[in-house]
């Protein structure tokens, strides 16, 4: 069961009581008070790991506690520290206040990890309390008490390519042809239920993520259809890429509009990332029908058709596609880099897709 989102309530242990002993032993003179301090509480710890990809693992576990530190003993010897509780999660889990709602920690590479919550300290033995005008205390500390926080956990994937579409327009398709995700096809609305990540392999030593999100529908951020909320799993991308289709009965400038309009009342900023578009199903549309289709889908959204480019796009249906931007980042923000007919089934212009992704990709991880 995929989970992105719970409650906890965390807490650090409590420190181990001091101890109160007196040292009494046959020709030992002046023995005195030689009680041991309490060991330290346990912290609470969070630790980012790869092999992990949800939350579901904390949906029985609504409070986790550290050990508490034991008490101390005779012979002025401190008692045992509590164990540290540590707690795995995934990449791209923000931990959140929920009192305040801060983000506390932001978990993004594997092996990160950040001390939460530190356990209470061990009160002190008799022995601390000794004086020439108290020789034989008979008091200790007891341990503090360890802190409780009641936090959230939100998990956002990692991903350089977010998907973008109505249910059923062919995202799950895509991601299972380009890349190593399998995700449930079928012939129905709202087939992807949950987020996927898929690595789209470019040659032996390059990749980059795509994630395929649930469909989007019109009124989406009020709650209609799954509502938007999943979202949050591409907002990390800085690559949209828009998926439209041509066969279906919405028209095209309706799905265009609509999906712009959600992702801009999910977030601004979000709504001003770079992104491409993907007319998808070129398979289903009969021949004599796409080019003018496809043109005045261009016309549109204000570009022009062009006749080639550095990548093998099939030329027998109008595309668009801006300058190489390997090296610069000179090409206009404000229109898609590309605007392009495919076939996930017959794999019509996948591959100069892939290549054309990567490169935008290539051209975004440059700037940072």
């Amino acid at each position: 069961m995929f989970t992105d989102s719970v409650e906890l309530t965390v807490s650090s242990g409590k420190g181990g009581q001091g101890c109160v002993a007196f040292r009494r032993e046959k020709f030992v003179l002046q023995g005195g008070p030689n009680g041991g301090d309490g060991g330290a509480g346990g912290d609470i710890i969070f630790r980012c790991d790869n092999n992990t990809h949800t939350l579901s693992h904390f949906q029985r576990k609504m409070h986790i506690k550290a050990d508490n530190g034991m008490q101390g003993d005779t012979s002025r010897m401190t008692g045992k520290s509590g164990a540290d509780k540590v707690i795995i999660v995934p990449p791209g889990t923000q931990i959140i206040d929920v009192e305040t709602g801060d983000i506390l920690f932001d978990m993004l590479k594997d092996s990160q990890e950040e001390r939460f919550v530190k356990g209470g300290r061990g009160g002190l033995g008799n022995f601390h309390f000794k004086s020439s005008t108290n020789q034989r205390p008979t008091y200790a500390q007891p341990g503090e008490q360890g802190i409780t926080k009641l936090i959230k956990l939100e998990l956002k994937l990692i991903a350089d390519v977010g998907l973008v579409g109505f249910p059923n327009v062919g995202k799950s398709t895509l991601i299972s042809t380009v890349s190593n995700a399998r995700p449930e096809i079928a012939n129905y609305e709202f087939t992807t239920l949950t987020p996927k990540l898929g690595q789209v392999n470019i040659g032996d030593f390059e990749s980059f993520i795509m994630a395929d999100i649930p469909g989007i529908i019109g009124g989406a951020h009020e709650g209609k259809g799954l509502g938007i909320q999943f979202l949050r799993h591409i907002e990390r991308t800085k690559i949209l890429l828009y998926m439209i289709d041509l066969a279906s009965y919405r028209d095209l400038k309706e799905q265009y509009e609509t999906l712009k309009n959600e992702i801009l009342a999910f977030s601004q900023i979000m709504s001003t990332n770079k992104y491409a578009i993907a007319l998808t199903r070129a398979d289903v549309v009969p021949p004599e029908e796409i080019s003018d289709l496809v043109s005045s889908f261009l016309d549109l959204v204000g570009v022009k058709a062009k006749e080639k480019s550095e990548y093998d796009f099939d030329a027998t249906i109008p595309y668009f596609i801006q300058e190489s931007a390997d090296e610069t980042l000179g090409y206009d923000k404000s229109l898609p880099y590309f605007v392009v007919p495919i076939s996930s089934a017959t794999t019509r212009n996948i591959e100069p897709l892939k290549y054309a992704l990567f490169n935008l990709v290539r051209t975004d991880r440059k700037t940072y």
